[in-house]
């Protein structure tokens, strides 16, 4: 019993150190990773929120907060609650719509090196131009 207990409390706390880590990243840092982690750049996450990708870089290299005012419009572009915007609570996946085997595919390309991510982003790329002819062209 007492090797039980003593496994709880370490697991607990090494649940409880992981989450200082995460509370601990700056706000820049946080914002970062969400706008990476939902796959848009710099300049798209600025487009949605009226913003210049200058601006959108500065958000990120800062280590302030950005003005309370502009909280929610972060996390309603990024589709997080402000608590995990600021480190607060965890971030939930969110739900997939449409085709869930092709979003675990996408997020398996993740994993893979670097040239050969880039391939696949080209073939899909490639694809979706072709789409986009076909449909401006009949």
């Amino acid at each position: 019993m007492p090797g039980m207990i003593g496994r709880k409390r370490k697991k607990r706390a090494q649940v409880s150190e992981r989450r200082s880590e995460i509370q601990a990243l700056a706000f820049g840092d946080r914002l970062a990773q969400l706008r990476k982690f939902r796959g848009l750049t710099q300049t798209q996450l600025g487009e949605k929120l009226g913003f210049s990708q200058r601006m959108m870089a500065h958000y990120e290299r800062e280590q302030a907060d950005p003005p309370a005012h502009l909280l929610p419009r972060f996390a309603e572009a990024l589709g997080v609650s402000v608590d995990e915007l600021l480190g607060r609570s965890d971030v939930k996946e969110p739900q997939v719509k449409g085709h869930p085997r092709l979003w675990a595919k996408l997020r398996a390309v993740e994993s893979l090196p670097g040239p050969d991510r880039r391939a696949v982003v080209r073939f899909i790329d490639s694809i979706l131009a072709r789409q986009k002819l076909q449909q401006q062209g009949g």
